[in-house]
């Protein structure tokens, strides 16, 4: 769970965020979250043009079953254990300069399955740097990943997919090291 002061997202007095289904217990949110979003992922995704709005429309899909907030961009600071994410005053600049980088690197298409993975790798680490929403990151990252991917012709194979080493490379991202996310994109890619 994220670290927040006075957290406006959680029933008062615990960490469990507020959602839909006025569910209390972390346990049995996370259950319910886990079922939603599987079954919103096996429908179409929203279509769009790998901008930052479709990046939230992504968002909105797969959690609006869950949170009222679906798709907006958090409002609160938060931290996951040392790794202090952007201030929410930040988001929206910085997730614009990020996909305008994305545009202008022609979402990475037309690159050899390297630097591909090397660029991908590199959006992933910035966008989780920023971590634009107060929960669901991770999830809309991937789904955001494989559709970049699919599109530049550098299609994932997510049943290579190995959670923990994508976490671990996650963090390497975070205190600068790409490489190794780099190296589990390729693979995926492969």
């Amino acid at each position: 769970m994220y670290e927040a002061e006075r957290d406006p997202y959680c029933y008062p007095g615990t960490d469990v965020l507020k959602n839909k289904a006025g569910l209390t217990s972390a346990g049995a949110l996370e259950r319910f979250e886990t079922a939603m979003t599987f079954a919103r992922s096996e429908e179409p995704l929203p279509h769009g043009r790998l901008s930052a709005s479709h990046y939230r429309a992504i968002h909105h899909h797969l959690f609006q079953d869950v949170y009222t907030w679906a798709g907006k961009y958090r409002t609160i600071r938060i931290a996951k254990g040392e790794s202090l994410f952007c201030y929410p005053e930040n988001i929206a600049s910085e997730v614009a300069r990020l996909f305008a980088w994305l545009k202008r690197h022609r979402y990475l298409q037309r690159l050899e399955a390297r630097a591909f993975a090397k660029g991908a790798a590199h959006f992933l680490a910035e966008l989780n740097a920023i971590h634009p929403f107060r929960e669901g990151n991770g999830r809309t990252q991937l789904t955001f990943l494989t559709l970049l991917a699919h599109q530049a012709g550098h299609p994932l194979d997510l049943d290579k997919l190995d959670p923990d080493a994508v976490l671990q490379a996650m963090i390497a991202s975070f205190g600068g090291n790409e490489n190794v996310l780099a190296d589990i994109i390729a693979e995926l890619a492969a």
